[in-house]
């Protein structure tokens, strides 16, 4: 693949500074995971009408496994299996395609890892990030009433605007606000962005047997459970790994990919030979939208 456009996610910044044990498991690396392309040339047994196609990549550096691949999407080209470039369809742009990889899947995959949620109630947790954005627009589209943790006016309004709830977690009692809008029902399904800082909020929040789908847990990585508190409802933790969709599940959220739009927001490109200013960026944590190296205009 000619690589178009190369997204930044956090792990890939988490990686490379050891944060949480994480760590470089190649002496060289070129990094990040996510991309976006076109198909120059073909290996033995791939259709040679895939040249040309532009394509979205996933799992180029690290992924799962004890190593992972070394090589990833910061550079001119990339060679990957088949099955790792997908077709982009065409209503996402090169720099949308790079973020399709882990913030679109890993959003996917929380929302929808138990079935549908059309007519259930959907609390997503940071709504404004990178995933929580993403989920929003998920879950909206497939029928949940969604209700948002933001921490900004500014964000609170990119939200409503998605059709989603927002609860300003600075300003008003997450639970309380809660437990108004749902006549104290709590929620079918949780999207967590923190494990770690946000489960006292959620065992009080979720419905018996309801789902809490966690995607990080930055705060601590290593985070003390409240057993008997989830035991009690009969909770389902599920733990969602972007690098490690289960094969049925990446092909479920490839499909719906290609038939529906998302809102990606681009926060900063940055040229190739800008790199390490791009993950300074990432780092910051402080804009709204993706951080993405741009090899193609």
């Amino acid at each position: 693949m000619r690589v178009a456009a190369s997204g930044i996610n956090p792990a890939d910044v988490k990686r490379r500074a050891g944060w949480g044990g994480m760590q470089m498991n190649h002496p060289l690396i070129i990094p990040h995971c996510d991309g976006a392309g076109t198909i120059e040339a073909v290996g033995e047994g791939v259709s040679a009408n895939r040249v040309g196609q532009r394509v979205w990549l996933w799992n180029a550096q690290g992924g799962y496994g004890q190593a992972g691949r070394a090589f990833g999407t910061a550079a001119e080209f990339v060679a990957l299996p088949e099955a790792q470039a997908v077709p982009l369809p065409d209503h996402f742009t090169m720099a949308q395609g790079a973020c399709l990889g882990v913030p679109a899947m890993t959003a996917h995959r929380s929302v929808l890892s138990d079935g549908p949620v059309a007519g259930k109630t959907v609390l997503v947790q940071g709504g404004a990030g990178a995933v929580g954005y993403l989920a929003v627009q998920i879950a909206r589209k497939d029928g949940a009433r969604v209700i948002a943790t933001v921490g900004r006016s500014t964000d609170a309004e990119r939200v409503r605007a998605l059709g989603g709830t927002p609860i300003n977690r600075h300003d008003e009692d997450v639970v309380g606000k809660v437990r108004d809008l749902t006549d104290g029902t709590g929620v079918d399904r949780i999207v967590e962005v923190d494990f770690a800082a946000n489960q006292t909020v959620d065992v009080r929040l979720i419905k018996p047997n309801g789902v809490i789908a966690s995607y990080s847990s930055t705060s601590d990585p290593t985070p003390v459970l409240d057993y008997y508190a989830f035991a009690s409802k009969g909770a389902n933790i599920r733990f969602i790994q972007g690098f490690a969709l289960p094969e049925d599940a990446r092909k479920q959220g490839q499909r719906w990919l290609a038939t529906h739009e998302l809102e990606i927001p681009i926060a900063a490109t940055f040229p190739l030979d800008r790199c390490a200013e791009a993950h300074l960026h990432v780092e910051q944590a402080s804009a709204f939208g993706q951080t993405v190296v741009m090899l193609e205009q």
